[in-house]
């Protein structure tokens, strides 16, 4: 009796040729009589027997040859067989050329029937070795043997092994497919599977050539390197191919620069984070605040502490540790900055270079007191499940942690504009900006205004550790890394505009990546910060200066 075989990459000892078997052998028989190679019934179990029998060979070109074979013998383990052998699991007898794979338990088993050889010692037995043109065929055959498997995974799998492989012995299998194949994804990989396999055998001109066509199409690296790689071909082939690469070279290009816009889009997303509750402070109090990144740093070790106490505590809460961490770092921060705007800020409005130096100051006795605390080592963070990995969009590469870190970004941002817009707060807080002293005759306690600001901002800081702890090390420095780039966004914005600060922080995020790959990450900043010193020549007030009659006296 055979055993049992599991489906195909599931197996727990030796890969298994998949609940498709049905259809596998439909397919394999179909390859048979297209090739000729169609035995009588009565004499098909010996040309089985044979094909495994011939994997029992230490010669790798006989052994690639064997592999190639069996994957026409109508064997119904061939691709567990196939999958054992690149596995390193397969074994072989000399004496009498008998294979045999070992199972998860470590049991022998007979290649051609699947069931248990008792008596059989393992001493006896030779492990059979590849080298790349065994890996070739074991891939192109797996990938042939696969294409018919009920799972699209498994089948564009399949097609892309044997795209990597070009093995031409697979067009007859992938013709078949193609007739009933209905997953568009699929159905492109296994087209561009057979142009490959086209190219890799004796067709005429006029097919290779549309096989060139399509594989430039596919756009991408292994695409390139294939058509770069063509040899033996004909002149049109080798023309036909150079322009295809050209064309993908050009579009790889043009990835480049949209993969170079979304990682400035994803650090002008951070800078936006981290420079929006500065510019609520800024232009509200006109207070220079240099602690506004321990604002930020506050935050993010605030995640770390809510993530490590889950950890310990409540380990299945682990993967949303971020939905508790982002109002306890907004608390956090806002009440940290709230205790330094009522203990140190409200004696030095009106002079602006003491209040530099004072919350610089104030920056250096929060770094080390952290360091005294947690230590001066970085800290992990773990990403949850949801906001780890990452998906490929059109040739873009996307990471998830980015992605929603963008996507919080602007949460924060509309949620902030709609506190100024449709609150009392708000409109207490937009009064002092434009004009305190008139703000004060009207009755608005501009003390309380002026704290409660600092808090919001200082809290707005919070959020963005919360960010950054998902893509940065959590270390007592955290903040001075983004502190002179968030003034640059602000002063680049427009001084207390959010609009201005959105606007300011995409702009420098997106010049800053695109700018790297051309001058380096060091001389990028160098040409981004000049750049910004020429523009405040001319427009001092920023890209959208508040108006005001205090504001413009």
């Amino acid at each position: 009796m055979v055993a049992r075989w599991g489906t195909a990459g599931h197996s727990p000892g030796v890969p298994s040729l998949c609940t498709a078997g049905r259809a596998v052998r439909r397919i394999v028989a179909t390859l048979a009589i297209l090739l000729g190679l169609a035995a009588p019934a009565a004499a098909q179990g010996g040309v089985q027997g044979e094909a495994i029998r011939a994997l029992a060979t230490t010669n790798f070109d006989e052994l690639a040859r064997a592999v190639e074979r069996l994957a026409l013998s109508g064997e119904p383990n061939a691709l567990g067989i196939v999958e054992a052998l690149r596995d390193g699991t397969l074994l072989f007898r000399q004496a009498d050329r008998a294979v045999f794979w070992r199972d998860a338990q470590g049991r022998m088993r007979d290649a051609a029937t699947g069931e248990v050889a008792e008596g059989v010692a393992p001493a006896a037995l030779r492990p059979l070795r590849v080298n790349n043109r065994v890996r070739r065929a074991i891939d192109a055959t797996i990938g042939a043997l696969s294409l018919s498997n009920p799972d699209p995974r498994v089948r564009l799998a399949a097609a892309e092994r044997v795209f990597r492989s070009r093995d031409p012995d697979a067009i007859p299998a992938l013709d078949a497919q193609l007739a009933r194949e209905t997953e568009a994804r699929v159905r492109h990989a296994m087209e561009a599977a057979r142009a490959a396999a086209v190219l890799g055998s004796a067709m005429a001109d006029d097919a290779k050539l549309a096989a060139v066509a399509l594989i430039a199409r596919r756009g991408d690296l292994e695409a390139r390197n294939l058509l770069a790689g063509l040899a033996g071909v004909s002149e049109a082939v080798a023309q036909a191919a150079a322009a295809g690469v050209a064309a993908i070279d050009r579009r790889q290009a043009m990835l480049r620069i949209v993969q170079d816009i979304y990682y400035g889009i994803s650090l002008g997303s951070v800078l936006l984070l981290a420079a929006i509750g500065l510019a609520v402070t800024f232009g509200t109090m006109g207070v220079i605040n240099m602690a506004h990144g321990e604002m930020v740093m506050l935050g993010a070790y605030t995640t770390f502490v809510v993530q490590e106490a889950m950890r310990r505590n409540a380990p299945w809460l682990l993967d949303w540790s971020l939905a508790f961490a982002v109002p306890l770092a907004f608390l956090v921060s806002a009440l940290a900055g709230a205790l330094v705007e009522r203990l140190i800020i409200r004696f030095l409005y009106g002079r602006p270079l003491e209040t530099l130096l004072a919350t610089f100051g104030l920056s250096l006795v929060l770094q080390q007191a952290v360091r005294t605390i947690f230590g001066p080592n970085n800290r992990e963070v773990g990403n949850p499940s949801w906001m780890s990995g990452a998906f490929e969009l059109g040739g873009v590469l996307v990471t998830w942690n980015r992605l929603w870190i963008i996507v919080f970004s602007m949460i924060v941002l509309f949620g902030l504009m709609l506190v100024l817009r449709r609150t009392a707060f708000g409109l207490a807080m937009r009064a002092v900006t434009q004009n305190r002293r008139m703000a004060g005759s009207m009755g608005i306690r501009t003390p309380w205004v002026d704290c409660m600001t600092f808090a919001l901002g200082s809290g707005v800081a919070g959020l963005a550790g919360v960010a950054l702890s998902q893509i940065d090390n959590v270390s007592p420095n955290l903040g001075q890394s983004y502190i002179i780039d968030s003034f640059m966004v602000v002063v680049f914005g427009g001084v207390g505009n959010l609009w201005g600060t959105l606007v300011a922080a995409m702009t420098l995020g997106i010049v800053n990546k695109l700018l790297e790959p051309i001058a380096g990450a060091v001389l990028g900043k160098i040409v981004v910060l000049l750049l910004l010193v020429l523009f405040i020549q001319r427009k001092p007030r920023g890209l959208f200066p508040l108006k005001g009659r205090a504001v413009e006296s």
